[in-house]
C-alpha cells in the first residue's frame, strides 16, 4: 500500500483535506464557468459564491473562445438541454480547462443520451450523477433506466457502484454517484462520503449545485479529482446537516444550507466530515 492510500484510510486525514480545499477555494475564488440548466442557475451560483468561488453563467458559443480559457474550471449540466446550447457545451469542454459533467436525466431521450455520450468522450475530470443516471450512462442506453423518474433517481447509490467503476475505467473520469452515501471512484479506488440529510432531496437542483461545487474544488486540486470530488460532496452534505438544525422544511433548508456553506469553520469541517476509503 502506498503512503497516500495509508493516509486516506485515516478519517481525520479527510477532514483536514476537506478543510484545506475549502480554505483554498475561499482564498483563491476560482472562476467557474457554468453552462447549467435554467432551474439550477440560482442555487448553483449562490452555492459557489457562499463557498468562496466565483460563478459565471456564460453559455453563448460566441463567448467561449475568449472567456473559457480564462476560467479555472468548467461545469456542464444537461438538465434543460437544447440544440442551441449543445455546441457551447462541446466547445467549453474542449477549451483545455478542467471540467465536470452532470448528466441530468441521461435516459430521458435518445437525444439527451447521445449528447451525454458525446460530452463524455471529451474527457471530463468528474462525472457526478444519481444512481439511475450513472447506470444509464454506463450502459449507454435509454432502456437501462427502468422506472424512469426524470431527474430523480429510482435506484440507491450502491446499486450503481459497479457501473460507476466501469464508467470511470472506460472514460478516464472520476465518477461520483450521489445518494444516502455518495460513492466516488476512479475505477479502482472507491471512497464513500456520508454527510447530508434526506430533506435535501426535496430542494430542486441541490444535485446540480453540488456538481458546481465539485468543479470549484477540482479547480483547486486538478491533479486529484477523486479527492476534490469527495471533499466537495462531504462539505455540501455537511452544510445540509448543519442547516437542517435551524430549518422547518425545504425552503428554509435551502436558505440555511447556503448560509452554512458561507460560515463553515475548521472545527466544523474537521470534526464532522464523514469520508471513508472503502476496502
Amino acid at each position: 500500500m502506498d503512503d497516500g492510500a495509508k493516509e486516506q484510510r485515516d478519517p481525520a486525514w479527510w477532514g483536514r483535506r476537506a478543510w484545506s480545499l475549502l480554505s483554498a477555494v475561499r482564498a483563491r475564488a476560482p472562476l467557474v464557468q457554468c453552462i447549467t440548466n435554467l432551474v439550477s442557475m440560482d442555487i448553483a451560483a449562490n452555492a459557489l459564491l457562499a463557498a468562496g468561488a466565483s460563478p459565471a453563467m456564460v453559455h453563448s458559443l460566441r463567448e467561449v473562445p475568449d472567456f473559457t480559457p480564462r476560467c479555472d474550471a468548467v461545469y456542464v449540466n444537461v438538465g434543460t438541454l437544447s440544440e442551441d446550447w449543445l455546441p457551447s457545451m462541446r466547445a467549453a469542454a474542449s477549451a483545455g480547462r478542467p471540467w465536470v459533467l452532470d448528466p441530468v436525466a441521461a435516459a430521458a431521450s435518445g437525444f439527451r443520451m447521445e449528447a451525454c455520450v458525446e460530452l463524455l468522450a471529451l474527457r471530463p475530470a468528474v462525472v457526478r450523477g444519481n444512481a439511475s443516471e450513472i447506470l444509464a450512462l454506463a450502459d449507454r442506453s435509454v432502456a437501462a433506466a427502468s422506472n424512469f423518474k426524470g431527474a430523480d433517481s429510482s435506484h440507491e447509490s450502491m446499486d450503481a457502484l459497479e457501473a460507476a467503476k466501469a464508467l470511470a475505467l472506460s472514460s478516464g473520469a472520476v465518477v461520483a454517484v450521489s445518494g444516502a452515501v455518495d460513492f466516488i471512484t476512479n475505477g479502482e479506488k472507491v471512497v464513500g462520503a456520508s454527510n447530508g440529510v434526506p430533506m435535501m432531496q426535496k430542494i430542486t437542483a441541490t444535485g446540480c449545485a453540488v456538481t458546481a461545487l465539485i468543479a470549484a474544488f477540482v479547480a483547486i486540486e486538478p491533479s486529484d479529482a477523486l479527492v476534490a470530488a469527495a471533499c466537495a460532496l462531504a462539505i455540501f452534505g455537511l452544510a445540509g446537516e448543519i442547516g437542517m438544525e435551524s430549518s422547518k422544511g425545504p425552503a428554509s433548508l435551502r436558505m440555511h444550507l447556503i448560509d452554512t456553506l458561507y460560515f463553515l469553520d475548521e472545527e466544523m469541517v474537521t470534526s464532522r466530515v464523514r469520508i471513508a476509503l472503502r476496502p
